[in-house]
């Protein structure tokens, strides 16, 4: 049966990538992102990666409708930058220049005030990052405005780092043994404003249209042009019970900056760190990327917050996808060997993020395995 996530249309598993692999130049096939040889820095490699805010800036767009106020779109910067800055650092690469890319209905979006708040929320973030050791170069990047193709509008970007090419983390060296240390996604972190709900950017669509309202979709038909409408019960002020959050305070949480903390951890542990793993589109299933023959054995999550549960019981969800849908409140993972687990945990502590061993890693014939035992079953995935 398709999970309630595809019927809303959303493929977590991408299907049709495939066809692009012959396309790529990769030195490190099983690495979390492609790195190519830079030809003109003998033993350097660079990496291009590009991606988005997801459909969060619906969430964003209907806050601004419904309050009267374009700030809610600022934190789309930090949702951008982040997806793709903490993807990079994930082989160990050094981000240097960031674009960033706006297409939008102009009939729909005021574009110079849009503008102008998300360029206060790139200034925001870039200088949180700077504050903590990882200057990134804004480079500009592009506007269109499309008023046949996009209803409201889309919001993305793309990083260029490099990496010395004897100290990528490739996963190459995760053996059986080796620990998973999960960062949190939700709480906060202390260079974050406000508590985080711990969203980020994957699922934002099935989590919308199982709790808002129908009458936003009736209200603002843009929002909601294909497929199934809003089915939720609840509105963008509601409390959420058992958290300090709105609906729309817990929708619109930052996707969180984890370059800082992994800059952090790289100073104190890098000689046993074997991989890094930034849990975006496929939840905590992103691990099934990341090297060869490993089967990934996680049994000591931490508990499901009341957002993520919430979005299970009003979706009807079956548990085994909602950890595919969603990071379930770890944003990040490290690999690390024993000795190094007190190091990485100290990085996140001092940090203010929440951090824990919930697994290990352990021989695998053939693909990758992933088995996560929960309160709710014992789920095993495949890559």
């Amino acid at each position: 049966m398709p999970s309630k996530y595809a019927e809303l249309g959303v493929d977590v598993r991408k299907a049709g990538i495939d066809s692009f692999q012959s396309l790529l130049t990769n030195l490190f096939p099983e690495a979390f992102c492609t790195i190519s040889e830079d030809p003109d820095l003998p033993g350097f490699g660079n990496v291009l990666h590009t991606d988005g805010a997801g459909s969060k800036p619906i969430i964003s767009y209907i806050a601004w409708k419904v309050f009267d106020d374009l700030s809610f779109f600022r934190s789309l910067a930090q949702d951008v930058l982040a997806m793709n800055v903490d993807d990079i650092i994930c082989v160990g690469a050094w981000p240097k220049g960031f674009v960033d890319y706006v297409a939008l209905n102009p009939y729909k979006v005021p574009k110079v005030e849009l503008l102008h708040e998300l360029s206060q929320g790139f200034r925001e973030s870039l200088s949180v990052l700077q504050s903590f050791g990882v200057p990134i170069a804004f480079l500009g990047g592009e506007t269109a405005d499309l008023p046949d193709q996009i209803a409201t509008l889309d919001i993305s970007g793309t990083i260029f780092g490099r990496v010395k090419l004897n100290e990528a983390i490739t996963g190459k060296e995760i053996k059986t043994g080796d620990l998973i240390i999960g960062l949190a996604s939700d709480g906060k972190a202390i260079y974050e404003k406000r508590w985080n709900s711990g969203i980020m950017c994957n699922g934002i669509t099935l989590a919308r249209k199982c709790l808002l309202k129908p009458g936003y979709g009736k209200l603002y038909p843009e929002i909601a042009t294909e497929g199934k409408p809003y089915f939720g019960r609840f509105s963008l002020d509601d409390p959420i019970e058992g958290m300090d959050m709105t609906v729309l305070e817990a929708l619109s949480s930052p996707t969180r900056l984890y370059a800082p903390i992994v800059t952090k951890i790289l100073k104190k542990a890098k000689n046993w760190v074997r991989g890094l793993i930034h849990n975006t589109g496929g939840g905590q299933t992103k691990c099934l990327r990341l090297g060869k023959g490993i089967h990934y054995m996680k049994e000591e999550l931490p508990p499901i917050n009341a957002f993520f549960r919430l979005i299970q019981r009003e979706s009807g969800e079956e548990w085994r996808d909602m950890f595919q849908d969603f990071n379930m409140g770890i944003g990040f993972e490290v690999i690390v060997e024993r000795e190094g687990v007190e190091e990485v945990l100290k990085a996140a502590e001092d940090m203010g993020v929440e951090a824990s061993v919930i697994g290990k890693c352990l021989k695998s014939q053939g693909k990758n395995r992933l088995t996560i035992k929960s309160p709710f079953g014992t789920f095993h995935y495949e890559a």
